[in-house]
């Protein structure tokens, strides 16, 4: 992916779908902060209201559940995605983010042997993990993010950082903590703060390779290449398998069980 004047381009990119709901330009050296956000539904409905001119919001990107990418807003105006919100002094992080919009449904309702989103949508527990909010002390169940759109998210972060200057990554629930739980437990965001915004090369943003892992997604591809495109090579692994780490790449550790493969490494845990 890259952007041409403003407008995202990339064979992982849709046809943009442009909303109405932004304001004007970004001030001088803005933007330089990405929020992102869970769409909290499908990717249908999301880009419906996001585009509706009576419901007055919008972001600049929604991520799909494959990983792939519709844009709304021209990445040089100011969408309409943070609401209420505050970070470090500053007040109203619209005018200085990207919005990025995420297709998952947040927290689930444990429901017989499936886990309910608040519109209705059943899933099963390999959509699902259990965890605690940053800003709450009691487990919940979480909607899970793909592989691809973590991947996808992490290009998106690293070229926005490129391309106009990007310092911050946040989440809506740390500029609007008592409104807000996207993108939620789910998703990596430390990590991915740590590997992009720190220059650290490796999957879980520390210097040194950790010898040992464990998964935390529930179900994990292992493929033969490091890349969302290579062929899985074995089952996936569960949750809680346990991998020796061999090398790393772009985001990705070389592991060993049965066998050697690839796996995204913001679904290994240290040990």
């Amino acid at each position: 992916m890259k952007i041409d004047k403003h407008i995202l381009t990339g064979d992982n990119v849709k046809k943009a779908v442009w909303s109405k709901n932004h304001s004007g330009d970004f001030g001088t050296s803005l933007p330089d902060t990405v929020i992102i956000h869970y769409t909290a539904g499908p990717y249908k409905p999301s880009l419906n209201t996001l585009t509706n001119p009576r419901v007055k919001a919008s972001a600049h990107l929604i991520v799909d559940r494959d990983g792939s990418v519709t844009q709304l807003v021209a990445l040089n105006k100011i969408a309409w995605h943070a609401g209420k919100s505050s970070y470090k002094g500053r007040i109203g992080l619209n005018k200085y983010s990207l919005g990025i919009e995420i297709v998952n449904s947040g927290p689930l309702k444990k429901s017989g042997n499936s886990f309910r989103a608040w519109f209705g949508a059943a899933y099963n527990p390999n959509d699902v993990m259990e965890a605690i909010h940053r800003n709450q002390s009691v487990s919940k169940y979480w909607h899970i993010y793909t592989e691809e759109q973590i991947q996808t998210v992490t290009e998106l972060c690293r070229i926005f950082i490129e391309e106009y200057g990007v310092k911050h990554i946040l989440g809506h629930e740390e500029i609007a903590p008592t409104r807000k739980t996207d993108p939620g437990p789910a998703f990596p965001l430390d990590r991915l703060r740590r590997q992009l915004l720190t220059g650290n090369r490796d999957a879980d943003g520390s210097d040194e390779l950790p010898e040992n892992g464990r998964v935390v997604a529930s179900k994990l591809n292992i493929r033969d290449t490091p890349n969302q495109s290579g062929a899985k090579v074995a089952m996936a692994l569960r949750k809680g398998a346990k991998v020796k780490i061999i090398d790393s790449a772009n985001g990705w550790y070389k592991v060993s069980t049965e066998v050697e493969g690839w796996v995204f490494g913001k679904f290994i845990e240290q040990e």
